[in-house]
This record gives C-alpha cells, structure tokens and sequence, in this order.
C-alpha cells in the first residue's frame, strides 16, 4: 500500500512507518529541506527513510496536492495528516481554513485527487480542536476547528475516530510548537479517519411497470420515492436484514402453523378511494397515458380496494352505502387489501397461515422512526370461532420467541398491549394502522413501556369476515424496517435504504448483527422558516414534510413546530418551523444545506400556496 504523511515536523513519524513490510512512505513537510534538517532528529530520520525506499519531499503545500502530485499517477491508500496547525500564534479560524483548504477547494477537492478510492484519510488532533463527542471535554462549536463538517464539505465522511498513542509510534517525538523545535501536549489526542462518502442522488424522472388485474400498467414514481422503488430487498439473493428477519420469521411460524407464501407478484398500485385514511397520507399516482385498464380488467377485491374503517367489512356494500369509487390510483399503503381480495375468492384454507410481503408506500412526518417506505409481513389465518384468543397468543410467543433469538444486543422487552390500553400519542406506524381497521392488539419491542417506534407491529381480529358461523379470521401485521431497527441498533431508518455498500458489507450472508455506523457526528445545519398560512385554510404538515423530503432528498432529520402566532385584528395565522438538516449516511455540506433551505422556501410557495415571511 502506498501512504502519504503531510506536515511532518522531524520525520520520527513517517521513520516509524517505512519498515512496514509491503508499504511505500512518501513523506513531506511545508518547510525546505534546509529548514527541516534543523530540527532535533530530523536528519537522522531522513536519512532512515531514504535508506529504507521511502520518498522525503521538501516545500509541499497541503493546499496545493495536485502541483506535487498529478492525478491518476500517484493513489494513496492512506493519507496522514498529524497535528496540522498554521504556525505561531494562529487561531482557530486559520487552522480551520487550513483543513478547508487540505480537503478541498470549490471546484476541485484537493485531498480527493490524490487518494485511492477505497483509501483513508487520517487527520490527529489535540484535544478537544476536533469538535466532535469524542473529545474529552468537548469546546464549544465556534471554538473548534469542526473538522467533521469541514470535510463533509469536500465529500468525506468520519468513519473513526480513536486515541492517538504516542508512544505506540516508536521513536516518534512531536515538535513544531508555535512553529519551534519544541513538543507539545499530546495527551488526549484524537486521531480522526475519513473515507469518501457515495456521491449524492442524481434524482431523474423513473416510470415503473406493474400488473393491474390482466393488464400491466405504467406510472411516473413520485420523486421522493425514486432511490426506494424496485429495491428487492425482500428477494431470494438479497443479504439485507429485512429479508433475514421475514425469513427467519417465517421459518420459527412454519414450526407452529402450516405455512404458505403468497409467491404471486402483487401489484404495487390500488385503485378507489382510500376509505377512512387520510387522503394526504396516500401517494396518489396518474397512469401513463393511454393505460388505464378497464374494469373489467382489475380483480374485483382490488377495483374497490377501499381501505375500510373495519378489517373485514364488505368493500360491495361499503360502495351500495353511499360512498363512490372514483376512478384514481395511488401506491399501496398496506397489504390488508390483498389479504381481503383473497378471503373473499376463499382462495386459503383454514388453518394454514398465510403469509404476505412487501414494500407499502405512507406519506408521514420526518422523524427518525416514521418510514415513508417499509417492508410490511402480513400473516392471516382463519381459525375456529372461539380459539381466536389462544391462536393469537399462539403466533405472539412465536415471534417472540423468535425475536429475542435475533437481537444482538441485551435481551428486548417485547409485549402484547391491549390496543384500548395503548397511549393516544401514536407513532406514525401505529396511528396509520389505526386507520386501517380495528385493531385488538399492539405488538411494541424496547426496554422501555413505551419508546419512539416501539410498536413495530398490530393484531387483529375479524369475527365477520368470512360470514361463516365457524370461522374467524386473525392478522398480524409486522414493519420490518422498523424490526431491524431495533434488532440490530439502527437509530436512522434512512440508513436501511442506502446506497453506500458498507451497509451490506455488516450484513452478509445474512447474518443480523449490531451495526457500525461509517459515518459519525454527521454535521447538522439549523434553519428556521417562517410563512403565513392561506386564509381559511388549515395547513397539512405532512404535506410539508412530504415536500420537504423531495426537496432535501432525504436529507433532512428533523422538522419541529417553534412558534403559532394569530395577528390580532386579521385574524391572519403565521408558522415558524425549525429544519435540521443532516445526513446519516453521506457527507453533507454548509454549502449544500443552505441551497437545499433555498429551495425549500420556493417550492413551498409555489406548492403549498403559503407567503413567506
């Protein structure tokens, strides 16, 4: 491997380094060579590092890598930058630009060009210039040096951070306090390791194609669900942990229950109204042009796909009621539909559990639990009336069973509560649930009563589904994105769909295990909005939250109401909103945050009818 050392004060460090078996030094520091034989010990190292292969470079200015170094000839695997400081008496903001300027300019990054692809940058620090949670004590903010944003900025990400041991490095001495040939204080220092993060989504228009009854139909996939569509998380090569907990899911119920996988393709579309969920919580879709099938054509149970206030109740004569189909499309938000359309054709027997998967579709909030995108496991099973109750507790003790078996870390408190028991402040998951149908049961896994995203699962009961005397039809709807979550320590639902490899890499062969994170102390950037709202009109925040998704592609974690003013006299209403940007999985910039604000502010004028203020 081929590793570069910038800024070296005597050489002890880089001399340390150059009999590694199988590594090529090429050491530099700013001074020329006549200044940095001057210090203590330097000629001696320069000396060991010439005899040993090693390349010394004199007058190298970590600002300008690319004048000694020409792209695409030299790739190092590792880049170390140990204790960068600007000389003398500079401050903070010196020694910030400094990095700036080592990690990128505005057009061109500057660290980037000289670094292999998969390769490392690693930047020492003393104690506590970093800025980070892992300096002991930590500065203020505006008083460190805020290296992680500073390289976020030039596309790199902090994927470690640890001691720097001194006296590990053999022979190593620090000098160059206040420009001297003098040490300074090492203790506690911080050695911080960057890697490049993926570039950002190039978010283009996608059509996708699905199977409506006869007919396969073609739509536009809305924008804030273009990186998330056709992922094949759940398919039989995939190593995600999604597919690794339905499998295993699936494999303790087969010990309890015959057991069939509804293997057909479903749609990804419904058509109708969706009932009682709140409209805006649907992402509406308009067909290609020329591609709206006949009704003829659509499955009946999926024709009038109501999504009714009750699991079970006849979606016929829901429309006899009073309440008309409208010809409209719109994503799937869950399974029960399907789960219906087949009880209805009685195409099950009873006793044997059925078992369907796949992606629902939700518009929500931004939080870090409320999933705009999840892989639902829907389980139903006709039972004998009056063993509903044992059945139901049957299947809870498998999951439970199986769970507790999966988690990495201590052992999880899973519980079955009473859905009349359960608090009114519901996460998204649970609340839209809610909507969908009667709901006897919530199916919460944490160590605490009642955590955020918690409830990662609902049980239902239908006593009339079937119109028989005998039978009675028992669901349980599990989100397995919010399952890996708590499973294996995710604290970001975003990082399930990312595109940065080293996700999967934590996760192959299917193996569930405690992720690491390759991106830590992601820097966040606040911006505040405020706006008048339309007169006469309530404002949908979900629609602002949806809209912001879009705009931020996903990169921004929190959205928090700060202030509801009423103008006395008119009457007139104005909101301030708190937006938090900040990514989990890739390097985000001031710079970026600012435009991505911008345009936010624009496009909610134009889309959400507002007047900003």
């Amino acid at each position: 491997r081929r590793v570069l050392l910038l800024g070296e004060g005597n050489f002890s460090f880089a001399a340390a380094l150059c009999g590694a078996q199988g590594t090529h030094v090429v050491a530099t520091c700013y001074e020329s060579e006549e200044e940095a034989a001057g210090r203590g010990g330097a000629a001696r190292s320069i000396r060991r590092l010439r005899d040993s292969g090693a390349e010394v470079v004199f007058s190298v200015d970590c600002t300008k890598l690319k004048e000694h170094f020409l792209p695409g000839e030299r790739e190092f695997d590792r880049i170390y930058f140990n204790f960068p400081h600007c000389g003398r008496k500079a401050g903070v903001l010196k020694n910030r630009q400094l990095l700036a300027g080592f990690f990128h300019r505005r057009v061109n990054p500057i660290c980037a060009e000289v670094l292999a692809q998969e390769g490392e940058v690693h930047v020492a620090l003393c104690n506590g210039q970093g800025g980070t949670p892992a300096d002991r004590p930590r500065r203020e903010w505006h008083n460190s040096w805020q290296i992680v944003a500073v390289a976020a900025g030039a596309g790199f990400v902090l994927s470690d951070v640890h001691p720097f041991k001194a006296e590990a490095v053999h022979g190593y001495k620090c000098t160059g306090y206040r420009s001297q040939d003098k040490s300074f204080c090492v203790e506690g220092a911080l050695n911080h390791i960057f890697t490049r993060s993926t570039a950002p989504l190039c978010f283009t228009p996608v059509s996708c194609k699905t199977q409506l009854g006869s007919q396969k139909v073609s739509f536009q996939v809305p924008q804030v669900l273009v990186d998330k569509i056709n992922r094949g998380f759940l398919e039989v090569n995939s190593s995600h942990p999604v597919r690794t907990i339905k499998e295993k899911l699936s494999a303790g119920l087969s010990q309890a229950f015959p057991l069939q996988n509804i293997s057909s393709c479903l749609p990804l579309l419904h058509q109708g109204h969706p009932g009682a969920v709140c409209h805006s919580s649907i992402f509406w879709i308009t067909l290609s042009p020329g591609e709206a099938p006949s009704p003829e054509k659509i499955p009946q149970g999926l024709a009038d796909a109501v999504l009714c206030s009750h699991f079970g109740q006849d979606t016929d004569e829901n429309a006899q009621g009073g309440c008309p189909v409208p010809k409209q499309f719109y994503l799937r938000p869950s399974l029960l539909p399907h789960a219906q359309a087949m009880i209805k054709k009685r195409a099950f027997s009873p006793g044997t559990l059925q078992v369907l998967s796949g992606p629902v579709f939700r518009k929500c909030r931004i939080t870090p639990h409320s999933t705009p995108v999840f892989h639902e496991l829907l389980l139903v099973l006709a039972v004998s009336r009056g063993t509903e109750n044992s059945c139901i507790q049957m299947l809870v003790d498998n999951i439970k069973t199986t769970l507790s078996s999966l988690h990495q870390g201590a052992k999880p408190s899973i519980s079955l509560q009473e859905a009349t028991s359960f608090g009114t402040e519901l996460s998204d998951f649970a609340a839209f649930e809610r909507q969908l149908g009667e709901i006897q049961h919530f199916l919460c896994v944490g160590t605490e009563p009642d955590p955020p995203g918690s409830c990662v699962g609902v049980v239902r009961a239908a006593p009339d589904e079937l119109k028989s005397p005998e039978l009675v039809v028992v669901s349980a709807s599990l989100n397995l994105d919010l399952l890996a979550m708590l499973l294996c320590g995710i604290s970001d639902w975003r990082m399930l769909w990312t595109w940065d490899r080293r996700f999967l890499r934590q996760f192959s062969e299917g193996e569930l295990r405690l992720f690491q994170s390759f991106s830590l102390y992601p820097p966040s950037y606040v911006h505040d909005v405020s706006f008048w709202v339309p007169d006469g009109e309530e404002f949908d925040e979900v629609a602002f939250h949806t809209l912001a998704r879009r705009v931020s592609g996903e990169m921004i974690v929190s959205i928090q109401l700060r202030d509801n003013f009423q103008q006395p006299g008119t009457g007139r209403r104005s909101l301030c909103y708190r937006v938090t940007f900040q990514s989990c999985d890739r390097a985000l910039g001031c710079r970026e945050a600012a435009e991505m604000q911008l345009h936010l502010r624009e496009e909610m004028q134009q889309h959400l009818g507002v007047t900003l203020r």
